[in-house]
């Protein structure tokens, strides 16, 4: 076959260090379209990203190039760094990790309005039920001291 074909797409998700709620709904879109245009900057494709105030989601698409502890280690650090200069918030700090699922092509619709409802969502679950929910889901084993 002379070309590559890919499709490669993740359902990202990172909290704020220590679950604190620091991401405000007055800067919460801002925040996302930030996350979004670095995404695209790092050579991806943001599909979809919502949150709410302890935690955000992100679906995009990645290249067979990227590396994605590299990827979430620059999209991370890009986000911190916005949030200290354009809303003054010096304490604020992700979490060290971050939960990465890959996505079918035909869930990427399904996972994307997921994803726009978090605030809904959380009504009813939090951020820790959630993220216990999709590992269990995922078959991925965790240490529950690790989700706090």
């Amino acid at each position: 076959m002379p070309s590559t074909y890919l499709s490669l797409h993740y359902h990202l998700v990172f909290s704020t260090k220590n679950r604190v709620p620091w991401i405000k709904p007055t800067w919460r879109e801002r925040l996302h379209q930030y996350l979004g245009g670095s995404v695209n900057g790092l050579a991806g494709f943001s599909q979809g990203i919502g949150g709410v105030e302890d935690h955000v989601h992100l679906l995009v698409s990645l290249k067979a190039t990227h590396c994605l502890s590299d990827f979430m280690r620059e999209l991370k650090k890009a986000a911190s760094v916005w949030v200290h200069e354009e809303i003054g918030l010096a304490e604020f700090h992700w979490q060290d990790g971050y939960a990465a699922f890959t996505v079918s092509a035909t869930s990427r619709a399904s996972t994307k309005a997921y994803i726009a409802n978090q605030e809904e969502h959380h009504l009813m679950k939090s951020s820790r039920e959630e993220l216990v929910e999709m590992l269990e889901k995922a078959g991925i084993e965790y240490d529950p001291k690790y989700l706090d």
